[in-house]
């Protein structure tokens, strides 16, 4: 198989590294392949990607889609750095409203696998950082959501914040005025 995978401490939220094939010329490797997915328990159909630049110290987050238009996210940085961040929004989880953080990098190469029921953002870490990733459903403005990122109810632990964030992040209600 072409992909390892490394479990999280959230159920169904998977850390899935891509196997390398390097050379003098450079690198190959597959990011996406429905039959090796499937096989790691992964089935869900894909229907956009995505792409974002981030200057360092940009951060951007907590965001998730509200019913009925949730999404899956597979995400990947394909250049830089950053400190990828998951939150549990199950309230019948054992992990409901816990936080567990991720380095993806164009160097590690690792993708994060978001299920439905979790929050999402990141903080740049490196000079810039380029990430694309794959939703399983088109952005609704209706169900656009999200949180504050330093809500302390949640705690979340960046690491050497600076923050350059968006007004319309920086305006985002507390966790405890979304659910």
């Amino acid at each position: 198989m072409n992909f390892t995978v490394e479990k999280t401490s959230f159920t169904d939220a998977l850390l899935i590294i891509p196997r390398v094939f390097l050379d003098p010329r450079g690198f190959f490797m597959e990011i996406y392949q429905e039959a090796a997915f499937m096989e790691i328990g992964i089935a869900d159909h894909f229907v956009q990607d995505n792409h974002s630049h981030s200057a360092r110290n940009v951060l951007r987050g907590m965001h998730f889609q509200s019913p009925p238009h949730e999404t899956v996210k597979l995400v990947r940085c394909i250049s830089g750095e950053i400190f990828d961040v998951l939150v549990d929004l199950r309230p019948n989880s054992p992990t409901f409203k816990k936080w567990e953080g991720f380095v993806l990098s164009g160097e590690n190469k690792k993708m994060l696998y978001v299920p439905v029921g979790f929050a999402h953002g990141f903080y740049v870490t490196g000079e810039a950082a380029d990430v694309v990733y794959k939703v399983t459903d088109y952005y609704y403005k209706e169900c656009d959501a999200g949180f504050r990122w330093n809500d302390p109810e949640i705690g979340i632990r960046w690491p050497g914040m600076q923050p350059i964030i968006s007004e319309k992040d920086s305006n985002l209600p507390l966790f405890k005025e979304i659910l």
